[in-house]
């Protein structure tokens, strides 16, 4: 007999996204946190309704026939995964195409709803999913998909103004074929007649949608990254116009070596590089930052109240993980305001990350003693969090994996990290590992004790009641931290 699914844990809620796009439909499901909920399920099925629209203006027969296929597909899933009313949105093919209404009629027969989103619709609910996942975001957000492409200026948590252009990959081949002057011209009209032209001028250039997320995968396996991670890569601008010489070079059968490169992605990847490097000259763009959020995490951003989405991403992240793994749920807070004292002079970047691993410093309890640290750096490297880039991912692998006991240093954090950087996530990581041995993973001894520091020593200074948890480990683990501080090791009782 089939279960049903699990109904949505106290404090979280269940959501469904279908997004009927020019190139994809997709079905995704999210559970967690409202702020920063994790896809239960994502599924896609690319059927091209674009192509239709880019050759005679009209959704093609066969393209809508599998389309409402795995629409229905998608219906029932969503049905059985609790959520009987997923939020079902259509972009540029379904509302350019002359026969788009009967499309959404044949839709709306299956029990769905659509909403036609505007093409600043599209760009505010992309520039919305980018800064769902990367806070402090300011610049340029692109959105590239089948059958348009949209622009928006996003600064302060907020979005400015917006555009859409015909410039998906799907249409794009004639233009191509005009020659490389040509789409040059094309793309350069476009944002001159806009006013877009030098709007992204040393401001980075903020890559959403599934061929540009291809690209920065290639870019990725051509650099030999070390962590294969897409959400917050980072290139630099002329990296675009060295993908378009690599793809007119590479033929298909290598780029399916790329691990994670959709193959459905690969015929339109030329297109999608060459109206990029065209792009990033255009806007004056600096720097290049992919981010995994887009349209469908804007969608649910936009519904978010004022004090969700004042949270932070990566602490509301790291807080539930460290709750569903961890042994007491209040621990890494407290861990992170007994440790405050020995970083006050860190930057806010720092003390964000610092906090994010206090959050995460229980997550190996449950694995083998021996395994322990390879847990923490795990989870830290290869968990899915977002407002974080490469550099806070290594930071926080290494601070675990000395709280955790681990020796040495774990060669993909060396090419994360500088060695500044490594110097102090190990000192958080040791002062983790002080804690938590006093404290036994409890509450009462860290309020009852505190850290700080003097000209020449790490004072540790502890109630009389609990005077007697400084044990024999508590003041080995004591030294190690000061000697790391250079300073010496100091009791202080009372």
């Amino acid at each position: 007999m089939f279960r049903r699914a699990k109904a949505p844990a106290p404090g979280h809620s269940r959501m469904g996204i279908i997004d009927i796009g020019s190139n994809s439909i997709r079905l995704v499901i999210y559970d967690g946190p409202a702020r920063v909920p994790a896809a239960l399920f994502n599924e896609k099925v690319m059927v091209g309704l674009g192509r239709g629209v880019s050759r005679d203006g009209s959704l093609d027969p066969v393209a809508t026939d599998r389309a409402i296929v795995a629409l229905a597909r998608f219906k029932r899933l969503a049905e059985q995964m609790g959520v009987p009313h997923p939020r079902t949105v259509a972009t540029a093919a379904t509302r350019d195409a002359a026969n788009g209404q009967a499309f959404i009629d044949r839709i709306t027969d299956l029990g769905l709803s659509v909403e036609v989103l505007s093409g600043d619709d599209e760009a505010k609910m992309a520039a919305y999913g980018v800064i769902a996942s990367i806070p402090d975001a300011n610049g340029i957000v692109g959105d590239l998909g089948g059958g348009s492409l949209e622009l928006a200026r996003v600064i302060g948590g907020e979005v400015r103004e917006t555009a859409s252009f015909p410039l998906g990959v799907l249409r794009l081949d004639a233009a191509k074929a005009r020659g490389t002057r040509a789409f040059r011209s094309l793309v350069a009209k476009a944002l001159a007649e806009t006013g877009w032209k030098g709007r992204g001028k040393g401001l980075p250039f903020y890559m959403v949608g599934g061929s540009w997320r291809s690209l920065a995968r290639l870019d990725m396996h051509l650099t030999h990254y070390p962590l294969p991670i897409v959400h917050h890569y980072w290139m630099p601008p002329e990296n675009a116009q060295h993908l378009v010489r690599v793809l007119s070079n590479l033929d298909r059968k290598r780029l399916r070596d790329v691990i994670g490169l959709s193959g459905s992605r690969i015929p339109t990847l030329s297109h999608a590089a060459l109206l990029l490097s065209h792009l990033v000259r255009e806007l004056g763009s600096s720097e290049l930052i992919i981010s995994a959020y887009g349209l469908r995490e804007g969608l649910l951003y936009d519904e978010l109240t004022e004090y969700q989405r004042a949270q932070d991403p990566l602490i509301t992240s790291t807080r539930e993980e460290g709750a569903r793994q961890g042994r007491f749920p209040e621990h890494g807070d407290l861990l992170e305001r007994w440790q405050a004292p020995l970083f006050e002079t860190e930057s806010a970047p720092d003390a964000r990350i610092r906090h994010a691993t206090c959050l995460l410093a229980d997550v190996g309890w449950r694995a083998h003693p021996e395994f322990r640290a390879e847990r923490g750096v795990e989870t830290a490297l290869h968990g899915n969090w977002v407002g974080i880039d490469s550099r806070g991912r290594g930071m926080m692998a290494h601070a675990l994996w000395t709280s955790f006991g681990g020796a040495g240093l774990v060669p993909v954090i060396s090419s994360l990290c500088s060695t500044s950087e490594i110097v102090t996530a190990e000192r958080w990581g040791l002062s983790l590992r002080l804690g938590q041995r006093l404290s036994g993973g409890v509450a009462d001894a860290l309020v009852g004790s505190r850290l700080a520091l003097t000209r020449t020593a790490l004072e540790l200074h502890v109630e009389s009641d609990n005077a007697i948890l400084y044990g024999e480990a508590v003041e080995r683990r004591h030294r190690t931290l000061a000697g790391a501080l250079g300073l010496e090791a100091k009791l202080v009782i009372g």
